[in-house]
């Protein structure tokens, strides 16, 4: 029987694997078994070309190693054995599937918010891509006239496909109980954050607010995944830093 190669990309640092697939491989492998969570394999590459590779050496160092593998998806050393030209990998989800774009769920039940943020998010950003490797942008969420949001396939893609999730979750109303009212919040935005809740990692959630009304929120978030400002001018402040905060991870 043939053997089929197949190809690996060490992944060192963030990038979308469009990008990624463009330069050469790094490893060749040939599947010895697929178990749910895992992939054995034989490397096909000669031992001294993987003796001083870049990523064999972090490996030995005891760093965690990522590949994506063509037709597979992407994966981490567990074991490798150069002697027996063996190497075992488990199943891991990489930053490399994700696109360079942030997620705006905006309001529009309380405009002023929303375009406040907008107005801050596209200069953080723009101040990013200044020094950034990969350029971000800023993908609005859509909003349909006069007719009930239903994300569709493709908006449910942008959000579960995005670096970042952000929502404005500034309140809208309140509940009429007067001992503990709890905030409203557009139910546009509450579609779209549930989804990101249920698809995303916490550190790519962040949900801003501005207080206006008095009143229990709604969601259970952490506090890193959440800000709360007073004025604009805190805004203008507190946003930028925090977004190049949460974007550290992805070593742009």
């Amino acid at each position: 029987m043939a053997i089929v190669a197949l190809k690996a990309w060490y992944i060192e640092q963030y990038e979308p694997i469009r990008e990624i697939v463009k330069r050469p491989h790094d490893l060749r492998l040939s599947r010895s078994s697929l178990l749910k969570s895992g992939l054995r394999a034989d490397i096909l590459d000669e031992t001294e070309e993987i003796a001083t590779s870049k990523w064999f050496e972090r490996y030995i160092e005891g760093e965690t190693i990522e590949f994506y593998i063509e037709g597979s998806g992407g994966y981490a050393i567990a074991n490798l054995d150069l002697k027996s030209h063996e190497i075992y990998l488990t199943k891991q989800e990489l930053n490399a599937f994700l696109e360079p774009k942030i997620f705006f769920s905006y309001q529009q039940e309380y405009k002023e918010s929303s375009e406040l943020f907008r107005e801050v998010l596209e200069a953080a950003i723009a101040k990013v891509n200044k020094t950034a490797r990969i350029p971000l942008s800023l993908e609005l969420a859509q909003r349909p006239k006069n007719a009930p949001l239903r994300l569709s396939s493709g908006q449910l893609r942008q959000i579960r496909k995005s670096l970042l999730f952000i929502a404005d979750g500034t309140a809208i109303a309140t509940t009429t109980r007067e001992d503990k009212p709890q905030l409203l919040l557009s139910s546009n935005v509450c579609v779209e954050l549930g989804y990101a809740l249920h698809s995303k990692r916490q550190g790519q959630i962040l949900l801003l607010q501005m207080e206006r009304l008095q009143g229990q929120f709604p969601f259970d978030l952490t506090s890193h995944q959440q800000l709360s400002c007073k004025t604009a001018e805190e805004v203008r402040q507190t946003l930028p830093s925090l977004l190049e905060a949460l974007l550290q991870r992805f070593n742009l």
